[in-house]
């Protein structure tokens, strides 16, 4: 660029970015010298962010205020605070350990917003939730989902049947209660069971109640492999549930899981692409890594079989009959999956925690699929679902996850869960990798979709991009040392490279090591019209 192009690339951006003339604020903050990416599609500039109480103030070339605190960010990256855009936090921001709430598996890696309540795990009580979460203190701000598990767990339980009239009257009214409450749309799960269990037009049922009052359909779909009805038409489905519910469809971690689906990217991408052509809002996320994250009885374990509950799958075990059809699909699942040693067990504290499910099975001498019932056989402390069965499950080609990190409607997210290194190395690692190693995604790219493009997907208020009168969600983060520690063996590592992460203007992280403040935040979407007062 041009020095005459580059001054007017720089007045343009203080034209669109400094906002109307406003009484000059006291700068608590002054981000100086960095190179500025500004979650936009727009090439970056060297300049300053300047932060008052808990916005920006301005952003642009440097105008030598002054200011309680100046940060040197020369020769660092300046950019939004990231935003996760599908993580499972619940043992960092439910802790009762106030450090542990500060979330710093994500701090680490200049993430100031996650998305919460997904695959239908959310809660319909948003609105204490919130409060309770607020009054602890948490370290990143959370964007909510009510979630359909939930709701159709509270109303039907654990069991195979469709609900009569006045149950799916009773689920509607838990999604309208949680839209009602500030979620920002339905998730669901339907690759899991309960959730499994359900037929289309329950979902699409519930699934209109959220989109009547401006939700999301943010869904792991009902078959991102070949168990059910296939990866293509588990699609679909999702699809035309958002089309009759009338709202937008975001599907979750999307990929092409297991040995039978790599190389089928091209369709899945221009299955959704056909519904965008249409007309349809249709987006998706993604995480930067060949190992998705489950349990063993998510991977392994036929639905029917989960009919009932934990109880009921440990009873179909004890019959001779049953435990013989179950090991016979049980080993097609673990074909599928790639095999006994692609199954690394992750789950802390477990004799077979590091190792992979072909490893116990030869320290056991079982066969792999006896090796993971008697995992499976393990109870939790309540004796209601199996302990220790979290897994990584190496299951995706190189060329899918490529393909996909290049569409520009595909942002980034962590699908965050304790034991697999994505919880605290994901966006560093697309970074290093994917930006910086293979080339596959420019840096801009990289920012724009783990800032602006995931607030836009959300409609997030005033979140994703660096702009005068936005929330002061700000890294900085250093273009060499910005890189994931944590691995497959060493999980729990805290990235590195951030130099400074500040949440609603107050500095969270410093040089990679928590502040302590907790200045997170519960980001609840505004009262639907319709809904009744409060």
């Amino acid at each position: 660029m041009t020095p005459s192009i580059q001054r007017l690339a720089l007045s343009a951006l203080v034209v669109a970015c400094a906002g109307p003339a406003l009484a000059a604020p006291r700068i608590d903050t002054v981000i100086r010298g960095g190179t500025i990416y500004t979650g936009a599609d727009t090439a970056p500039i060297v300049g300053d962010v300047e932060i008052a109480g808990d916005r920006i103030v301005y952003v642009g070339p440097s105008r030598r205020t002054a200011a309680a605190r100046i940060v040197n960010a020369t020769g660092k990256i300046v950019a939004p605070g990231l935003i996760d855009a599908h993580t499972h936090p619940d043992t960092y921001i439910r802790s009762p350990d106030a450090k542990q709430r500060l979330n710093l598996p994500w701090l680490a890696q200049g993430v100031s917003t996650i998305v919460t309540g997904v695959d239908g795990g959310g809660t319909p009580d948003v609105a204490q939730d919130a409060r309770k979460l607020t009054a602890a203190g948490i370290g990143t701000n959370l964007v909510p989902f009510v979630g359909f598990g939930t709701i159709r767990g509270r109303v039907l339980g654990q069991d195979d049947r469709a609900p009569t009239a006045a149950e799916l009257a009773r689920e509607q009214a838990l999604a309208a209660k949680g839209m009602c409450e500030g979620a920002y749309g339905l998730s669901t799960g339907l690759f899991y069971a309960p959730q499994s269990f359900a037929r289309t037009d329950e979902v699409i049922a519930v699934a209109r109640e959220a989109g009547s009052r401006g939700g999301i359909y943010d869904t792991h779909q009902r078959d991102e492999s070949n168990y059910t009805i296939g990866l293509i038409a588990s699609t679909k489905e999702a699809i035309e549930i958002g089309r009759q519910a009338r709202m937008p469809v975001h599907f979750a971690h999307l990929k092409a899981l297991g040995v039978d689906l790599q190389g089928q990217a091209p369709l899945l991408i221009a299955t959704i692409a056909a519904a965008r052509a249409a007309g349809q809002d249709v987006t998706a996320d993604q995480y930067p890594w060949l190992a998705s994250g489950s349990s063993v009885d998510a991977a392994l374990v036929p639905r029917w079989a989960n009919d009932g509950g934990y109880r009921k799958l440990i009873a179909r075990f004890d019959d001779p009959a049953t435990l013989a059809k179950l090991k016979i699909e049980m080993a097609e699942n673990l074909r599928r999956r790639g095999g006994k040693e692609s199954i690394l067990l992750t789950s802390a504290g477990q004799p077979w925690t590091g190792k992979t499910l072909g490893q116990m099975a030869t320290l056991w001498k079982l066969d792999p699929v006896d090796a993971a019932i008697r995992i499976l056989r393990v109870p939790n402390a309540a004796g209601t679902e199996p302990a220790g069965v979290g897994i990584a499950s190496f299951n995706m080609a190189d060329r899918d996850v490529d393909l996909l990190m290049k569409q520009p409607w595909i942002v980034t997210s962590s699908d965050g869960s304790d034991g697999h290194p994505r919880q605290y190395a994901t966006f560093p690692r697309k970074y290093q990798v994917y930006v910086r190693q293979r080339k596959v995604i420019s840096l801009r790219d990289f920012v724009r979709r783990s800032t602006g493009a995931t607030a836009d997907i959300y409609k997030l208020d005033r979140r994703g991009y660096l702009r005068a009168g936005y929330f002061a969600d700000v890294v900085v983060f250093d273009p060499v040392r910005y890189a994931p520690r944590a691995d497959y063996v060493h999980p729990r590592v805290p990235s590195a490279g951030v130099t400074a992460l500040f949440v609603n203007g107050e500095l969270a992280l410093a040089n990679g090591a928590s502040t302590g403040a907790a200045p997170g935040r519960v980001l609840l979407r505004p009262k639907p019209a319709g809904c009744p007062a409060s």
